[in-house]
């Protein structure tokens, strides 16, 4: 599994409908589970991001097609942060030079 912390923010449509924003985050969670992908976690934030996820995706395929499924609703705009463990970052630290 790929982990990929989501940072988002409402787009002008977004926010005009915010009171809805809890039942677009279960259907954001079912839309994941389409693609194989589970939220693991799923705060609203304040500061300059609205919301932040965090999902675990078979691959970087599967996490783009959901975040490009995800942005032609046009309820939000995302930028994806490939996140590593421990456990990766000691593999990838072990293959430095």
């Amino acid at each position: 599994m790929v982990t990929f912390v989501v940072l988002a923010n409402f787009t002008d449509q977004g926010i005009r409908s915010a009171k809805d924003s809890p039942k677009r985050a279960e259907a954001f969670k079912k839309m994941a589970e389409t693609f194989g992908i589970t939220v693991k976690e799923l705060f609203w934030t304040q500061g300059r991001y609205d919301i932040v996820t965090i999902l675990d995706a078979p691959d970087e395929f599967s996490a783009m097609t959901l975040s490009l499924s995800l942005g032609a609703l046009g309820n939000v705009r995302t930028e994806s942060l490939r996140a590593f463990s421990v456990e990766d970052m000691t593999k990838v630290v072990g293959k430095m030079l």
